[in-house]
């Protein structure tokens, strides 16, 4: 039965999930609940921390079935907690999916900048700022889903062109499987690997920014009381610095070749891509142009109700889903489905979190820490807290530490230890601590994670090392000039 447990995770992990059970059982019993809540977190951050082995809503689920069975919190707590968090909830299950049915028009948008623009630099700087536009409104899942459809249409295209003798779309161009193999295919995959990996930070930068970008951001803007507007501009004095900074980093990195960026789109690879982006613009139908038109219109009307604060998030994704899909005839329920399956996965590793967050209530693992922190001149708990969540979500799921941290703050304020202005300035540490330093490695943000599984990361040889490495200059820079604006601002 051992081989069925995890499904296809390596022997050693396996063996490892049953020995965290066992011990934990032992632990409860001779060491007491609150060394063994401890070590529940230990064992926690570790499942997450090897989500590329096993998806942590498996591993770390069972987990928390056993903190309910061991009574380290109840169930009762757990719903107290979905329910104090209901519009995170519903932001993951309507909104993802009402972005599902934008795809086509990101995806044109995205290929349009890919085709049209020359110059590696600025096609570099508009990926990075398309990546941070659309995931300030939209979802970073969705948009480096976009990101990794466009690479994988395009090298699906080369690789076509590849495999046979001579090329469709160029009479003048001999295109030989010799001419397209070896040096220029290498480059082509660095280009696309650089280009997506720009993509992807992209959506860090502007993540960062809104309510909606992350789900964090939006657990905290729920505790605070902030709506769009005003969680824009409490975070600007942070995150505006940082994202221009970002800029010039892949400026930087592009113009001098360095951490495995600076390759341009080979002459004959561009050749085939236009071609084959000029057939696809002449195959499309009035129906799909009609589409393209109200996916536009809708991502507008997103725009307004989110800065206006129409709705609740969920209700105005709810509302997305079903604008965008009776203008454009979709109404069988089947085709709905596909949109709900990219969330649904994380929603429910969500309410995971929510069980270890009751924990941690219940058994006020956290307490000691913060007091310790609140003890601590004003002036530097900020950057304490900025961080402490950047070191955690370097290995952890920035979405777990954001909770975690935002919940205890907010019971320190509840309890008169800390002023409103510093709750805000606490707050703000916080959700950029979870947000910039976390690009470090693929199991701080789902974006990294999502891309390094895809079925892009093996074509474009992005191994989970060379994720790290890449990302390692945007880390520096986004962490650091992150924390000194914390010290400096807040």
């Amino acid at each position: 039965m051992l081989k069925y447990f995890l499904g296809h995770s390596p022997l050693w992990f396996k063996y490892t999930m049953i020995g965290f059970l066992i011990f934990n059982v032992i632990s409860f019993f001779l060491l007491g609940a609150h060394v063994t809540s401890w070590i529940f977190i230990g064992e926690f951050i570790f499942t997450l921390a090897m989500a590329l082995k096993c998806y942590p809503l498996q591993s770390g689920g069972i987990l928390a079935l056993e903190v309910l069975i061991l009574g380290l919190t109840s169930p009762d707590a757990v719903f107290e907690e979905i329910d104090a968090n209901l519009e995170v909830v519903l932001l993951l299950v309507f909104m993802v999916a009402g972005i599902f049915f934008m795809k086509p028009m990101l995806m044109y948008v995205f290929s349009k900048a890919f085709t049209k623009v020359k110059s590696k630099i600025v096609l570099s700087l508009i990926f990075v700022f398309l990546g941070a536009v659309l995931s300030a409104f939209l979802d970073a899942l969705t948009v480096t889903a976009v990101l990794i459809s466009v690479a994988v249409g395009f090298y699906g295209v080369y690789h076509k062109i590849a495999s046979s003798a001579t090329a469709d779309y160029d009479e003048d161009l001999e295109l030989d499987r010799k001419q397209l193999s070896g040096e220029t295919l290498e480059q082509f995959r660095s280009f696309l690997r650089s280009l997506t990996m720009h993509g992807v930070v992209g959506t860090a930068l502007g993540g960062v920014c809104t309510l909606v970008g992350e789900p964090q951001n939006l657990l905290i803007g729920e505790k605070m009381g902030w709506e769009f507007v005003e969680f824009f501009q409490r975070m600007a004095a942070i995150t505006i610095p940082v994202f221009f900074c970002g800029l010039l980093t892949t400026v930087i990195l592009e113009r001098f070749k360095i951490f495995g960026f600076g390759d341009k789109l080979p002459d004959v690879a561009r050749k085939i891509i236009e071609g084959y982006t000029k057939e696809q613009d002449e195959k499309r139908t009035p129906k799909e142009k009609f589409g393209l038109m109200v996916q536009g219109v809708s991502a507008i009307l997103l725009i307004a109700s989110l800065a206006l604060h129409l709705a609740p998030v969920g209700i105005i994704g709810l509302f997305l889903i079903v604008v965008q899909t009776a203008f454009m005839g979709i109404t069988e329920e089947h085709a709905l489905g596909k949109a709900f399956e990219e969330a649904l996965p994380f929603t429910a590793l969500l309410v995971v979190f929510f069980i270890i967050v009751a924990m941690i209530h219940e058994q006020h693992l956290f307490t000691p820490i913060i007091d310790f922190v609140l003890e601590m001149d004003p002036s530097v708990q900020p950057s304490m807290f900025y961080i402490a969540n950047g070191v955690l979500s370097m290995i952890s799921d920035n979405v777990f530490v954001a909770t975690v941290y935002i919940n205890e703050v907010q019971g320190a304020f509840d309890k008169g230890v800390i002023t409103r202005e510093q709750f805000n300035h606490l707050a703000v540490a916080i959700n950029t601590g979870t947000n910039l330093p976390s690009v470090a490695t693929p199991n701080g943000q789902a974006a990294f994670l999502f891309l390094l599984t895809s079925s892009l990361a093996p074509l474009i040889n992005l191994s989970y090392g060379k994720m790290v490495k890449m990302a390692l200059p945007y880390t520096i820079v986004l962490g650091g000039v992150g924390l000194l604006c914390v010290y400096l601002v807040l």
